[in-house]
């Protein structure tokens, strides 16, 4: 049997609210809990609801997106929350996943594409469009390094399969898309990265790409 994904609708436009909420129950794994107008009201919703995945604006009233997606993953570590805005500059998307995002969508996105991020926030993955992939990436390419990059002893650290699924993974693939770019089984996807998580010390495949940059391996 399926889980149901409780999902939380954070937008202060309800027109929007309203069309997602008939857009997301018209899949059978979806169930939409609650909606809030604001932070502070997704903050007693997802109190009360314990939703798994939230979906959130990022400007709004009273108290703004990314304050509020940072106070959730603070208070319910177990929530995943999507940025999901009008907006794609930098310092939101930045802003979005720092405070603990684990998606950052455009409401431009196609329903599909919609659907895979909240299969993917649920099970503890991020996803995000390549677009955005590629300026996070290119971002953290010009920080400074908080080590010096020994590339010798850090090759060796993760296989060359490992490595390539990394890489995939810095482009914004997802399990299923690296399963059938490399004609592989989905769960053998997910065993390498867990191997990977293990040996970089990293708990999510965000910090893995990040970690495996600073280190020189990808």
């Amino acid at each position: 049997m399926k889980q149901i994904i409780r999902i939380l609708l954070v937008d202060d436009q309800a027109l929007f609210r309203e069309g997602l909420r008939i857009l997301l129950t018209s899949q059978p794994d979806f169930e939409v809990v609650a909606e809030a107008a604001n932070g502070e009201e997704a903050l007693r919703q997802a109190a009360v609801h314990h939703p798994n995945v939230v979906l959130m604006d990022l400007r709004m009233p009273v108290l703004d997106g990314v304050a509020a997606t940072r106070r959730l993953r603070e208070l319910y570590p177990d929530i995943r929350v999507i940025a999901l805005t009008t907006f794609d500059e930098d310092e939101y998307i930045f802003e979005g996943l720092r405070a603990g995002a684990h998606g950052y969508l455009l409401k431009d996105v196609p329903s599909k594409k919609l659907f895979e991020a909240i299969y993917a926030a649920n099970r503890g993955e991020y996803f995000l469009m390549p677009s955005v992939t590629a300026r996070v990436m290119a971002e953290f390419s010009r920080l400074p390094r908080s080590q010096p990059v020994q590339p010798s002893a850090n090759q060796s650290l993760l296989s060359e399969r490992e490595k390539q699924i990394l890489r995939m993974v810095a482009l914004g693939s997802s399990n299923r898309e690296i399963a059938e770019e490399l004609v592989i089984a989905e769960g053998t996807v997910k065993n390498h990265l867990s191997n990977i998580f293990d040996k970089l010390e990293a708990r999510d495949r965000m910090q893995a790409v990040l970690k495996s940059k600073e280190m020189g391996i990808i």
